[in-house]
């Protein structure tokens, strides 16, 4: 046993550090268009917000369909069938274009809807400037996520790690130089932006594509043949499996997007500070997001051979590791968090007084926050490394839809908790989620050993 748990930590944490690099990555990318929408003045940065939060919507809902690739490759990785694994890529990639294509229409066409969901007419104008060309990232995001899930659960992340990297550093330089000028190119704006960032993505794609096919880990799988059309049998179980994590995805975020409005609702001092408090744990999220990928591949390649033991170690292991992490943010965040907050605004300046003064208060509560967010996000993806969706959807909707809003909004507005009351209802909202998917992984690992014990007992017979 002592063996066993030595060589999983090992390679979870061989698995889990380039993911998590490859996850700050992606999330540098992001920080990075931002900086540069505020480079361009404040109407772009507000029409170029609308825009993003537009585009999130559709990737995030995407990007769990998606998941299911690197889920379903690590089981059939761990159960010795290459051509499975092939199948499933090439099955995979069909289904990032369908899904990136289908998305990249439907947000070309929201720019009629916008005023009529409230949006200002100049800000609509401004958002769709930054969607037409950003939208033109998602087959090609989509495609490297398929790509970084396959090559991830075959034991390879480094190769994610490094493009990138090199994807966030290409994709500030190139910004950078569109926004001064630099080597004669032209001021494009937003549009210059949502360019880049596709650019970016879809050189992203091209590149991991590249070294799939031509270094020498890969060559077992004959990725080129049979790409000229999706498997039916294979787009089915992406798509069992894929559906509900997109779903599960967008439940959680549709919480998070409920509780800005509520803050909104409250006042601006609110908003700002809920802001400020909220991408101080995003930031944080990284390392169990980057963690939830790790434990699926392993818990996944486990199941896959039959060896549910290991799956069970993994996906405990793998939650002891998180809920330790975060506890050290939470540490940090009680300890430290006017320190946090200055690295936003200037929290000596009298006009910030007041949002730095509830800023720290979300920060305490986020300690807690933190703690179940990370450890219900490495729980999900244990679940999903059994290949179940369905059990993570429902728990979801559960905590997320059935406790967390309902108690945002009642704490917050009848009982008159303001802020910190919309804080604590995600908080109860994210800690029920988390004990219930712990809870079902143990009930998942549990049944399937059983029924593995009983069909032993039946061939023995």
């Amino acid at each position: 046993m002592k063996n066993s748990l030595g060589h999983e930590l090992a390679a979870l944490l061989r698995l889990a550090g380039p993911l998590i690099s490859a996850q700050l990555a992606h999330a540098l990318m992001i920080f990075t268009d931002t900086l540069m929408m505020a480079m361009l003045g404040p109407q772009q940065l507000a029409g170029g917000a609308l825009g993003a939060t537009c585009y999130f919507i559709f990737s995030i809902f995407c990007t769990g369909v998606i998941a299911a690739v690197g889920s379903l490759v690590a089981i059939r990785h761990g159960a010795g069938d290459p051509d499975g694994v092939t199948r499933l890529l090439q099955s995979g990639l069909w289904l990032a274009l369908l899904l990136g294509i289908g998305s990249a229409l439907c947000l070309n066409f929201l720019g009629p809807l916008l005023p009529y969901l409230g949006q200002h007419p100049d800000a609509a104008s401004q958002a769709m400037a930054f969607l037409h060309p950003l939208s033109l990232a998602l087959p090609g995001y989509l495609c490297f996520m398929a790509l970084r899930g396959f090559t991830s659960a075959i034991g390879h992340p480094g190769p994610v790690m490094a493009i990138s990297i090199v994807g966030t550093l290409a994709n500030f330089i190139i910004n950078y130089a569109l926004i001064k000028g630099w080597f004669g190119l032209p001021d494009l704006g937003l549009s210059g932006i949502g360019m880049t960032t596709a650019l970016v993505s879809t050189a992203m794609a091209l590149a991991l594509a590249l070294y799939i096919l031509i270094a020498a880990p890969y060559r077992q799988y004959g990725l080129r043949l049979g790409l000229g059309r999706p498997q039916r049998t294979e787009m089915r179980a992406l798509l069992r499996l894929g559906l509900p994590i997109g779903g599960t995805y967008a439940a959680e975020q549709g919480l998070f997007t409920f509780a800005t409005l509520c803050m909104g609702a409250l006042g601006n001092v609110q908003l700002a500070a809920h802001q400020i408090a909220m991408q101080t744990v995003a930031l944080a999220f990284i390392v169990p997001q980057g963690l939830s990928y790790a434990v699926t591949f392993r818990v996944g390649l486990h199941y896959g051979a039959e060896r549910l033991h290991l799956s069970r170690l993994a996906g405990h292991l793998g939650m002891a590791m998180g809920a330790a992490l975060m506890l050290l943010f939470a540490l940090l965040f009680w300890l430290l968090p006017e320190w946090i907050i200055g690295l936003f605004l200037d929290r000596h300046d009298p006009a910030f007084a007041d949002i730095v003064t509830l800023a720290v208060s979300l920060l305490a509560i986020a300690a807690w926050f933190e703690l179940f967010d990370g450890l219900q996000s490495i729980a999900m993806g244990a679940i999903r490394g059994l290949n179940d969706g369905r059990t993570t959807l429902l728990i979801g909707l559960t905590g997320y839809w059935c406790t967390g809003a309902p108690l945002a909004w009642l704490l917050a507005f009848p009982l008159g908790w303001g802020a910190q009351g919309v804080w604590w209802g995600l908080a109860a909202g994210l800690a029920v989620t988390a004990t219930g998917l712990v809870l079902g992984f143990q009930w998942k690992i549990a049944r399937l050993q059983r029924s593995n014990r009983i069909e032993g007992e039946v061939c023995l017979s």
